[in-house]
């Protein structure tokens, strides 16, 4: 009786401790759970400022707009395409566009599906990169980079009468546009600009005289003691789908009127421009590309020249940052992207954080890791 006895405590110690060893087993993964929301991985290494505002597909290069009083952004859509990574951005294979919505930052995003594919162009080639938006008369334009058949980057343009989509491409490129990254920009008195460019993989390299160069530099160097190369702008004419005029240096020049150099690799523009109006003053924003780092210029004009006036953001996980810069509710907003969901420099998310002006009409500089200020 006494063995038995002896036997079921110890039973009853062995389920105990089991029991015991499961809830430990569940609160370590919520506690797991605890640690991602808090924004810091398992490993207790990295904490992110934000997180991705959406998971069941990757994104980037997020242009957010206000349309019909929501923010409607205009990201890339990233996929795994099995090809490696090499410098001309190969890996960065997009197909297709979805277009996100949000009636509030920090609220629920809608992910409206695809609004324009790669086999619905009709001079595609491969690789739908970064796009933007804008609206006028009724009509919303989706403005995209794409290879053409020949290999070589020119933005279209897509119409819809809705924020969300879909949209119809028109049937050729903007005559004279090229290479990548368009931003288009709505001044108080409605003229519409763009501003495009992107170096390396974007070809702006290759467009030195006004003509495409097949055997140009692969890289964003000219000569070091040169002036750096910069973004591009044209004016959009009525129609919204042609330049109006001549495309235009968007020079970025220092404080002393010199333009900046082609070594200055924490300074001059790489890619991912953009453009938004503070208080009567046109800030340029930029990527300074390999060197990981949001640049911002001040001009009395949209089309420049700008005054160098600082950084704005550090280095985010992954190869760059590009962004885009909104008011909504009275309050500014950055949308960039990072890698926290992949760990892979072609898998990206989508994140928004509030950006402040200064009292002296600087960026407040802004730490997407916040165990790296």
């Amino acid at each position: 009786m006494i063995r038995r006895k002896h036997y079921l405590n110890l039973v009853l110690l062995s389920a105990t401790a089991i029991a015991a060893g499961l809830t430990s087993c569940q609160q370590q993964a919520k506690n797991n759970d605890k640690m991602l929301a808090a924004n810091v991985d398992t490993a207790g290494v990295k904490q992110y400022l934000s997180q991705p505002i959406i998971r069941n597909i990757y994104t980037a290069d997020p242009s957010a707009h206000v349309f019909e009083g929501k923010i409607y952004v205009y990201p890339s859509h990233d996929v795994e395409a099995g090809v490696a990574e090499n410098d001309n951005g190969d890996h960065f294979d997009m197909r297709d566009y979805h277009i996100l919505s949000m009636d509030s930052v920090g609220g629920n995003v809608t992910d409206h599906g695809v609004a324009l594919s790669l086999k619905d162009i009709p001079w595609a080639g491969r690789q739908l990169w970064a796009p933007d938006a804008a609206f006028k008369n009724g009509t919303y334009y989706l403005y995209f980079p794409l290879k053409d058949k020949n290999d070589v980057f020119a933005i279209g343009v897509a119409t819809s009468k809705s924020p969300a989509g879909p949209f119809k491409a028109e049937p050729k490129p903007i005559a004279g546009s090229f290479s990548i990254d368009p931003a288009v920009f709505t001044d108080e008195d409605g003229s519409t600009y763009m501003y495009f460019g992107g170096i390396w993989g974007g070809q702006l390299q290759r467009w030195k005289n006004g003509k495409y160069d097949a055997n140009g530099s692969k890289t964003d160097l000219q000569q070091d003691d040169a002036p750096a190369i910069n973004c591009k702008v044209a004016k959009l004419n009525a129609n919204m789908k042609e330049f109006d005029g001549e495309v235009k240096d968007a020079a970025i020049i220092d404080s002393a009127g010199k333009p900046l150099l082609g070594k200055d690799h924490d300074r001059r523009f790489f890619e991912g421009s953009w453009m938004h109006k503070y208080n009567g003053k046109y800030y340029f924003t930029y990527s300074t590309g390999d060197t990981h780092l949001l640049a911002y210029a001040i001009g009395s004009k949209p089309t420049g020249p700008f005054v160098y006036s600082g950084t704005f953001m550090q280095p985010v996980d992954g190869w760059t940052t590009h962004h885009s810069i909104v008011e909504f509710k009275g309050k500014w907003y950055i949308f960039y992207h990072d890698t926290q969901l992949s760990g892979k420099t072609h898998l990206r998310n989508v994140k928004v954080t509030e950006l402040k002006h200064e009292a002296d009409g600087h960026i407040a500089m802004i730490y997407p890791n916040k165990n790296k200020q």
